[in-house]
């Protein structure tokens, strides 16, 4: 880099912490502010508050979120001030070309990237969990629902799971019924009133069933009191509580789709959007980095309000827009892949749009 570069490239990451320190500290406050009754009430002490809800959970939950639109408003308010100041027509007028003006932005945007890939796929899960855990117990315990009420589960090619009520505290299953298939041929049925994991074997305990075996048009009847096996399931696949997968490793989600692919318990898209969150969220960096140089490299009569304005809008309406595919994804059928990519894509034409009109 030369002395242009570096100078660009130094006023680019000390307005972004600058910023990034100022909006997670204001974050902070509301958040305490709004929770602060639900601390008292479920009497969390204020190490915990402090260490593994804010330090360790919360802080880097919102600092992944808003590193984006933090960017994007830093880089528009530096920008906006060099141009100001008439610092920007020199560079250009002295031979330098708009798009190798970019090149400092661009270094500044990729270690950012760098940085929300890096968290999005090792940090973050590992973090989100203590914020979870947390939250289930301190925040809000009454919305956190231990049962979870009519699971239908196909847990091979050839077995079926009906479960009518799952304890995920006491890990116990009530009126559990397995099915397995030869084709369109049932060949067997259990019916058990309860069934428990045993996390000394790994295995689980069918209580009081009968089992009913059918080879053509013999059948078989059993019964018992008691019965181990192993099935292709674990208590944790029927947690259901808010951001649950907003905890699992990069692995425990890809492991987590590739079951659901067979069970088809109605969390494949939940699961997706997380998955294509982590991965295509970061490119967020470059899109609104160069759509904030193309809003604000040109000196404008009212001042770096005006762009700084500007800037604050698109943030909010990047936000509501990714709001509301990931919803039309949820609730309406839109495939995840596209709620994710759709809001960068049309930021993105937008991107070159402003570009192509950024004073040269």
């Amino acid at each position: 880099m030369n002395i242009i570069d570096r100078y660009i490239f130094k006023k680019y990451m000390t307005t972004f912490i600058f910023t990034v320190a100022i909006f997670i500290v204001v974050i902070v406050i509301f958040d305490i502010s709004e929770k602060l009754d639900d601390f008292l009430k479920n009497k969390a002490s204020f190490t915990d508050v402090l260490l593994k809800y804010y330090a360790l959970g919360s802080v880097p939950f919102f600092l992944n979120m808003l590193t984006p639109l933090i960017n994007f408003i830093a880089v528009i308010f530096f920008t906006s001030k060099m141009a100001d100041q008439t610092e920007i027509v020199p560079i250009l007028n002295g031979g330098m070309s708009f798009n190798r003006l970019l090149r400092p932005y661009i270094y500044g945007a990729s270690i950012i990237f760098a940085f929300t890939l890096v968290s999005n796929l090792w940090i973050l899960p590992a973090t989100n969990r203590i914020k979870v855990n947390f939250e289930n117990v301190y925040v809000k315990p009454h919305k956190v629902s231990t049962n979870t009420s009519s699971t239908h589960m196909q847990i091979d090619s050839n077995t079926y799971v009906y479960i009518e009520t799952f304890d995920t505290k006491s890990a116990i299953g009530y009126n559990f019924v397995l099915e397995k298939f030869d084709g369109i041929e049932m060949t067997e049925k259990l019916i058990a009133d309860r069934v428990v994991w045993d996390s000394t074997i790994n295995k689980w305990r069918i209580e009081n069933y009968t089992n009913r075996i059918i080879a053509g048009l013999k059948e078989t009847m059993e019964k018992g009191d008691r019965r181990d096996t192993t099935l292709d399931m674990i208590p944790r696949d029927f947690e259901v509580y808010e951001n649950i997968f907003t905890a699992m490793t990069t692995q425990e989600l890809n492991e987590r789709i590739e079951k659901e692919e067979t069970r088809g318990t109605g969390m494949m898209t939940d699961l997706l959007l997380e998955k294509y969150k982590r991965w295509i969220s970061p490119f967020a960096a470059y899109i609104l980095t160069l759509m904030g140089v193309a809003l604000s490299s040109k000196k404008v009569r009212g001042g770096i309000g005006l762009s700084l304005g500007i800037g604050i809008g698109l943030s909010f309406t990047f936000l509501v827009f990714n709001q509301f595919t990931t919803m039309f994804a949820l609730k309406g059928g839109f495939p995840p892949l596209l709620a994710v990519l759709t809001p960068s894509l049309v930021f993105l034409v937008l991107t070159f749009i402003l570009l192509k009109k950024a004073p040269k």
